[in-house]
């Protein structure tokens, strides 16, 4: 089971990600300084109030996500 994270999606899922679980505890988005798309997978570099950050990497073939603390 891949990681949960909660995004806006309009036109498209996982347009853009607002908060999202890590260790048990829910953050939330403050900032999304990067994003880009691979064949593979929708990629979010965003930023936490705390200034920590992660990147967020969506692949929908899976429909799974998978974050990872900078």
């Amino acid at each position: 089971m891949g990681a949960v994270v909660e995004c806006h999606s309009g036109h498209t899922y996982a347009e853009r990600p607002r908060a999202f679980e890590w260790e048990g505890e829910r953050l939330e988005v403050v900032e999304i300084v990067a994003e880009w798309q691979t064949p593979e997978a929708k990629h979010f570099q965003v930023i936490l109030e705390d200034q920590r950050t992660f990147e967020l990497t969506y692949n929908p073939s899976g429909d799974e996500w998978r974050i990872l603390e900078l």
